[in-house]
């Protein structure tokens, strides 16, 4: 029996594969490259973290897993637009607005490589679906603790360039006032200060 899904070529694996060349911070001057490609996946499991104390702590119900996949998948746009530095993109009103505009444009390009069967699952992924406000609210916090961590390593390196970037990035992260992300930063951020040796410490 011919199966029924059979559809023409895709690539819609192979541009987000390419993740894997798109470089974050563009405008700073890094001790080691980070690629849109690791940083999901840190986003992934950071934001399966948030969504798993939310709900063992603060009796929510979430699902962890829906919450590692959608952070796997919230920069993949960037594979068409590029990473935009956050003091452009966030640099006003209508500079934020656009970009959305953009970012929502390449993802809809992204979905018409999917073939036809499959479009409406993937949606669900790169786009907020009713009721899951306060998931995809983890995992910006998500992001913006992997963006966190990239500075706190970057200063264990030597280097002073990320330091600005560090505090703001930690001013916004409070701001957003989500326990999650204090429970985080009181028992998993300390950690990420220390050396090998220090982490293998008993």
């Amino acid at each position: 029996m011919e199966n029924e899904y059979l559809e023409t070529e895709s690539s819609f694996f192979a541009m987000i594969s390419r993740m894997k060349y798109i470089n974050r911070w563009a405008l700073m001057r890094n001790s080691y490259p980070e690629n849109i490609s690791e940083h999901s996946l840190e986003v992934g499991m950071i934001a399966h973290l948030l969504a798993l104390i939310s709900n063992k702590r603060y009796g929510n119900a979430w699902n962890p897993e829906r919450a590692a996949l959608i952070g796997m998948y919230h920069d993949c746009t960037e594979i068409i637009t590029g990473d935009m530095p956050t003091p452009i993109k966030y640099f006003n009103r209508e500079t934020k607005d656009a970009y959305k505009n953009v970012e929502k444009q390449a993802a809809n390009e992204l979905l018409s490589m999917l073939p036809e069967y499959l479009r409406e699952d993937y949606e669900k992924i790169f786009f907020p679906q009713e009721g899951e406000e306060y998931l995809w609210k983890l995992v910006k916090a998500a992001d913006r603790i992997s963006a966190y961590i990239k500075c706190v390593e970057e200063e264990k390196a030597g280097n002073r360039e990320f330091s600005s970037a560090k505090e703001s990035t930690y001013r916004r992260l409070m701001e957003m006032d989500l326990p999650e992300v204090k429970d985080f930063f009181r028992d998993f951020a300390p950690a990420y200060k220390k050396t090998l040796d220090e982490l293998k410490a008993k």
